[in-house]
Parts: structure tokens; C-alpha cells; sequence
């Protein structure tokens, strides 16, 4: 982070102010006049900011409650003093520095007419939590800022990454950790001296607590022979739980629409991925094929996208949630959902291309020490599903997260759906627009006004599109779900880079 600021002149100041002014205060936009007192406030909305969803603070605009309009514009040269001290302590009093926080200069003219400037300040969620030197910890509201607790300091935390429940020591003893796996790992990392509790010293699995060594729970996980049970009495699980339905739902009543009773799949973390990927290809075997060494059992998804999307939820979820993994099988789609949200800036719209962020660092980078280990690279496993996906011809995996849930948790879809030809258009099409209307699917796709809606409809019911509108049906709009940037100022197509100088 520095204080270089970008500074943007004629038509596209202009377009920017206007976009500006039409602008509600939000949970990602505030707007505030400068002054001496303001420098306290707009700090804590700069942690706030970093510390939620991102957002961008325009200084030297008056709230819309005040004024209007145009009558808005005061400009920073009300007190360019509190400018300087803000730029400065943006830099020395948020702990730790936030980084990619951008500094945009906008000319304008001002309500009195006079040539003069706004400065937009431009936050990205952060992977880290922040706090202001002597001021606390913020977060975002609807339009305001509120200061939390130590106890949701620590919940932030926990959902950023920035500490993990595999870190934790545990009261269990190690003899429950000397098991055939353990032996296989052992040998495998070539440990010829120590105990058990000593190995797991050495690597950073056991520490000391109260002069005594204790396991962490990434140890419990990777070595016992049942960690569910032992983590249970710590009010945590680390089960998977599948169940295999009929039909493209589960059906409501007494009688559950399952195919065989759900499975429990238990063991230690390698045992277990790879018994619950068994399970699951057992269950999607969709017929044989003649191959050179005989029959081949069929899948009606790549194997290796339904052992990532497994892996994955096993190494990345929040292990103090009392939550099992859940795996559903339909007819047309495969849902598994881990316990937790995304760690750090990984979003559903993101992870694609977001690299690597691993939750649980401790269980990822022992779990790869194993003889043929199930998680591939840091951050090329998702990639990996997204182009098996493709070449199967089918459509993408689609990333959701369940917020309101008691216990939230991230869920994969794979679909057993042939994805047609034309979607990879549409899907360029609303990636490089935002969104798609009725007509654009119609000149894409060359179909008439009623097939082109059965075929957004269809999309809709699959979760592929969401439907919005904004008034009428000509109004009626379609995007992806969770797009990058759902709220919030769009800067970025009012911005030439050639238009742009750095000071």
C-alpha cells in the first residue's frame, strides 16, 4: 500500500460524478464533506470496509440527506489539512495496513461553480481482520458502521482463515494417534527417531499447554481411526454423510424419497476422502463399457471432479462447526456441502480464478505428505474441475454459499446435464456485459422471443441465471448468481487506463 492517487479529468470525471450523485449510502458506498472531525469517522469506515465486503468512501460529498443534487459538491478543499492527516493515518493506524486501498482524485465543478475535486477511496475485502490503533474493530452495516466485540473478533477471524479450529490443542491422548495411518505417514516423511507426541512436536501437529504436549485437532484428524467420535465430546464432527435420492428433490412427508438408507462415511482424513469418493462413484455407475483391459465402469460425471469437489470439502471446512459434510445425489445434480463459508476473499464468483486460500494450512500441507495424496497443487484443483467439466460437456461446477443456516456452509453442484452449445455464449456474453435480456439471447442464439424465454426459464430453474427486474417485463434482466460486484460503485467503466496519471 502507498499513497500513489490516480487522477481523472474530463468526460469521464464528469460521468463519474453523475454516476456519484445518483449513488445510495449502502453497506459498500458513504459518502461524507471533509473536515477536522470527519478523519475519526472515515477510518472506522475504512475498516469497516476492509473488514466486510470491500466499498469506496467519496470525501468532500455531502450526505444525501443534507442536500441534493449538486448542491452535494464541496470538494476537499474545505480542509485539505484533514485530507493529508486521513492519507496518513490510512497508512500508520490501521493494524495490520490494508492492502489495495486506492486513492482516486475526480475533478468536478462544485455548488458554487468553482473548479474543484472529490476523493474516492476504493477498499477491497481483505483476507485479514483490522482494527484501528486505540479505536477498536469495525464492520459494515446496511449505511453505518458498528464496533464489535472481542467474541466477534474472534468469529471474524475464524471466518477470514486468519485462525483455524485444526490449530487448537486437544486433551486426547496420543496413543489414540498411533495408528496404521500414522505408521504409513511416518515412514513416508522418513521420521526414524521419537515418540508419537514427539514427531508430532517436530512438524508443528502437538503443542505445549500447561508444560504438557497435547495433539491439535489437524493431528486427530489425519491419524485417529474414528476422529468423529473423539472430536464429538469437543462439540465438533468430521463425519461425511450421504444420501442418495430419487427423483430431482428431496419430497417432503413421513417417507423420504431415498433410494437406500444414508451412508456414514468415517476414518481418518485420507481414509475417509477416499471411501466417500468410492461410495459415490458406486452410486453414480452408470453402466460398463468394453475397454482394452476388459469392462470399464461408466460415470456419468469425471471422476476426478467428484474426488476434488470430496477433497475439497474435507480440507477446507470449519472444523468448529458441529456439522458433518452432507453429499446429495440426485438424478441430475450431485450438491455437497462443507461446514463454513469461504475463507479469506474467495468468493463464489471468484474461485475459479482466485488461486489458492486454504483454511486449514496444517491439514493441507501434511495431507499432500501422504503416499499419493488426494489434493492436488494448492489452487489447481478447482481449475482442474472447471476444464474436466468442460471437455465432459457439461455445465461448470456452481460455488453457493448458505449464509442464513443456523450453520452456514459453502456448497458445489455438479449438474449431470449436457451443457448446450449455445451457453458458452451466453456465458461470455453476460461476463463481459453484466447481465442479459430476452433480445440478446435471441440475436446469439437466432431463436424467436418464446423459445429464447423457455430457455432463461429453464436456466433459472437450474440456478444456472437468476431473474431480476426493475420494472415492466421489458425490464427484465438476467445474470449469474453472485456476481463480483453486486453492490457497491462500478468505477471501472468510467476509467480509461490511458486516461489515468499516477503522482
Amino acid at each position: 500500500m502507498g499513497l500513489s492517487m490516480i487522477e481523472v479529468n474530463g468526460p469521464e470525471a464528469a460521468t463519474l460524478v453523475n454516476n456519484l450523485l445518483a449513488q445510495s449510502e449502502s453497506a459498500r458506498f458513504e459518502s461524507k464533506r471533509v473536515s477536522g472531525k470527519m478523519v475519526g469517522k472515515a477510518l472506522d469506515t475504512l475498516c469497516a470496509f476492509a473488514n466486510t465486503s470491500g466499498g469506496t468512501l467519496a470525501l468532500g460529498l455531502e450526505d444525501p440527506l443534507k442536500a441534493v443534487g449538486r448542491d452535494r459538491l464541496f470538494g476537499i478543499g474545505e480542509n485539505p489539512e484533514a485530507v493529508d492527516e486521513l492519507r496518513r493515518k490510512a497508512l500508520t493506524h490501521l493494524l495490520p495496513a490494508v492492502e489495495g486501498l486506492r486513492w482516486m482524485k475526480i475533478a468536478c465543478k462544485l455548488r458554487d461553480g468553482a473548479d474543484g475535486h472529490l476523493l474516492l477511496l476504493q477498499v477491497p475485502q481483505s483476507p485479514k481482520v483490522h482494527s484501528i490503533l486505540d479505536n477498536g474493530t469495525w464492520t459494515r452495516l446496511e449505511a453505518s458502521n458498528r464496533e464489535i466485540s472481542a467474541t466477534e473478533i474472534t468469529e471474524l477471524s475464524y471466518r477470514r482463515g486468519v485462525i483455524s479450529a485444526e490449530s487448537e490443542p486437544l486433551p486426547i491422548a496420543f496413543e489414540l494417534l498411533d495408528t496404521p495411518i500414522w505408521r504409513l505417514f511416518a515412514a513416508q516423511r522418513g521420521f526414524l527417531t521419537g515418540d508419537v507426541p514427539d514427531r508430532l512436536f517436530r512438524i508443528g501437529l502437538a503443542k505445549r499447554v500447561g508444560g504438557e504436549l497435547q495433539p491439535l485437532r489437524a493431528a486427530v484428524l489425519l491419524f485417529a481411526e474414528e476422529p468423529g467420535g473423539l472430536l464429538a465430546a469437543h462439540q465438533s464432527r468430521a463425519d461425511i454423510r450421504i444420501f442418495h435420492y430419487r427423483g430431482n428433490r428431496i419430497e417432503p412427508g413421513a417417507v423420504p424419497n431415498l433410494l437406500k438408507p444414508p451412508r456414514t462415511i468415517s476414518g481418518p482424513m485420507s481414509v475417509q476422502i477416499a471411501r466417500a469418493n468410492a461410495h459415490v462413484l458406486d452410486a453414480l455407475a452408470a453402466g460398463l463399457t468394453l475397454a482394452e483391459s476388459g469392462f470399464k465402469t461408466v460415470h456419468r460425471y469425471p471422476e476426478r471432479v467428484i474426488k476434488e469437489a470430496i477433497t475439497n470439502a474435507v480440507i477446507h471446512r470449519d472444523y468448529r462447526l458441529n456439522r458433518d459434510i452432507l453429499i446429495r445425489i440426485f438424478d441430475n445434480r450431485i450438491e455437497i456441502l462443507s461446514p463454513g463459508l469461504f475463507p479469506g476473499t474467495i468468493t463464489p464468483a471468484n474461485i475459479s480464478r482466485a488461486g489458492s486460500f486454504a483454511r486449514n494450512p496444517l491439514i493441507a500441507r501434511n495431507l499432500r505428505e501422504f503416499p499419493e495424496p488426494p489434493n492436488v497443487d494448492a489452487g489447481e484443483g478447482v481449475r482442474m474441475m472447471f476444464s474436466e467439466m468442460r471437455a465432459a460437456n457439461l455445465y461448470p461446477p456452481f460455488f453457493s454459499e448458505d449464509r442464513d443456516s443456523v450453520q452456514p456452509a459453502v456448497m458445489v453442484t455438479l449438474r449431470n446435464e449436457e451443457r448446450p452449445p449455445i451457453w458458452e455464449q451466453v456465458s461470455d456474453w453476460i461476463d463481459r456485459h453484466g447481465a442479459l435480456v430476452n433480445s440478446d439471447l435471441r440475436r446469439i442464439a437466432g431463436v424467436d422471443t418464446l423459445k429464447a424465454s423457455k430457455m432463461l426459464k429453464a436456466w433459472v430453474e437450474e440456478g444456472i441465471l437468476r431473474r431480476e427486474e426493475s420494472g415492466g417485463k421489458r425490464r427484465t434482466f438476467y445474470r449469474k448468481p453472485n456476481p463480483d460486484n453486486e453492490s457497491g460503485v462500478d468505477l471501472s467503466l468510467s476509467l480509461p487506463l490511458d486516461n489515468e496519471t499516477q503522482k
